[in-house]
């Protein structure tokens, strides 16, 4: 779910082996199946964000330079309320799902059954260090399997404090979480896990794949890609500007499903820009300095260079500041489509914004380019809405605001293509750490000889009669 993590030494806080191993023991004595200890860690990990607050918005003060309400608002209220969620659920969830059966094969039973499919294996990301870390830790223990948690080595006094608070709060026979970097993820996928769920960016997302191959390991890989925002000439402009420069200035832009770059009918663009830059004047008129601070310094060398190898017209922003590693907001208008704003994920607040002549236009350049972890468009006409959710193939698509669709637990989140294979969140999390375990029962009789052979010509008519 964006850029790709750095690979730097970090010492192993545990042995993988061992880890693993008795992550194994554990699943195998069955602790782990009863909706009951399942329910008791949903109701442990929403009281690790609530009663631990504090420690939590100081570590990711100290990791992304991150206020407390936002904390709170991108890292806390997210997870407890997918927990509370996935909580009230849950018992529904476990139950066998019955399917119809067809006549030919009557008397019979059929159903779905959901069993855990055993160690997990979860690979946080830096942007949000603390929900994309328990997202899928609730997911996973909501099926009933162990997991080792894997945070983010760029997020490192957040993966301390998971590290040393959370297993106050799970069973720490069931739930381990690793610290260190890439080769602590190799080391526990050649140990053999039952499932991995990656979120970080795409090339990083292809070793985790390649990694997990030789053990034929299932994955779900969210990562990012350049999302686009498509804005039709009847666009209510003053709540447009508002609704994609907070989306854009999230996290300092360093969002994965953030809008990458703007397509605007050109009748639009010029009042659209105006409002744009007052809007994110607005928002920033009581920051403390004019940039905002990016998580470290390779990232903030990357966005600096796409800054200064652009060809597109500077509006508003466009300063850096190494020392503070600062970004200001920034807002560029008709960058060439081989500029490095337009071929990499910016990951950052820098906004290009391009002119098309119509929506068309618009669709077929997104058509044109890899396909993206989310797609926006704000318009008042049902017929561009119905053609741009038609037309346009991306992992989630929202229609007049951004970013908003994360937050709900009732739809699956993950990506398609190069931003991502698999879904989870809610019921879609649940299925994808279970085995989904087919089951017909028939009774003794009736037991009709002509269904065996050898075949007489009237047994093979009946046989073909009933099938």
């Amino acid at each position: 779910m964006g850029l790709d993590q750095d690979i730097q030494p970090v010492p192993m806080r545990r042995d993988v082996a061992e880890v693993v191993g008795g992550l194994r023991a554990t699943f195998a004595s069955g602790r782990t199946r009863p909706a009951e200890w399942r329910m008791a860690q949903l109701r442990g990990i929403e009281r690790f964000v609530v009663e631990r607050e504090d420690e939590i918005a100081d570590a990711l003060a100290a990791d992304l330079g991150r206020s407390a309400f936002e904390a709170w608002l991108l890292d806390m209220s997210p997870v407890r309320i997918e927990a509370a969620y996935v909580r009230a659920r849950l018992r529904r969830w476990m139950r066998r799902s019955m399917r119809p059966m067809p006549s030919a094969l009557m008397p019979a039973l059929g159903w779905v059954q959901y069993e855990p499919v055993g160690v997990v294996l979860v690979i946080g990301a830096w942007n949000a260090p603390m929900t994309l870390a328990l997202w899928p830790l609730i997911d996973a223990v909501a099926a009933g399997n162990c997991v080792v948690l894997k945070p983010s080595e760029l997020a490192p006094a957040t993966s301390r404090l998971l590290a040393r608070r959370l297993p106050e709060y799970v069973d720490p026979d069931a739930v381990v979480v690793v610290e260190g970097d890439g080769s602590a993820t190799q080391r526990v996928l050649a140990e053999g896990v039952d499932h991995c769920l990656y979120t970080g960016g795409t090339e990083v997302g292809r070793k985790v794949m390649a990694a997990a191959a030789p053990q034929l390991t299932p994955v779900t890989l969210e990562m990012g890609g350049k999302s686009p925002a498509i804005v039709a000439a009847d666009a209510e402009l003053d709540v447009t500007a508002r609704r994609i420069v907070w989306a854009k200035l999230l996290n300092a832009g360093q969002v994965c499903i953030a809008p990458d770059y703007l397509l605007v009918e050109r009748a639009v663009r010029e009042p659209l820009l105006e409002r744009l830059v007052t809007t994110m004047a607005r928002f920033r008129s009581a920051a403390p300095t004019p940039g905002m601070r990016i998580v470290n310094e390779r990232h903030f060398d990357r966005l600096a260079g796409q800054l200064a190898a652009t060809r597109a017209t500077v509006v508003a922003g466009g300063g850096v500041d190494r020392s503070t590693l600062t970004v200001e907001p920034t807002v560029l208008v008709d960058p060439p489509a081989d500029d490095p704003l337009m071929t990499d994920e910016i990951f950052g607040p820098v906004l290009p914004v391009l002119a098309v002549d119509s929506v068309d236009e618009a669709i077929d350049f997104v058509a044109e380019r890899p396909k993206p972890l989310a797609a926006y468009v704000f318009t008042r006409s049902k017929e561009v809405r119905r053609r741009v959710l038609d037309e346009v193939t991306a992992g989630a698509i929202v229609v007049n605001h951004l970013i908003y669709h994360a937050s709900v637990p009732q739809l699956p989140f993950g990506g398609v293509g190069p931003s991502g294979m698999g879904r989870y969140r809610g019921r879609d999390g649940f299925v994808t750490f279970s085995n989904r375990k087919a089951v017909l029962v028939k009774p003794f009789r009736p037991d009709f000889r002509f269904a065996y052979p050898p075949y007489t010509d009237r047994a093979q008519a009946m046989i073909r009669r009933l099938f």
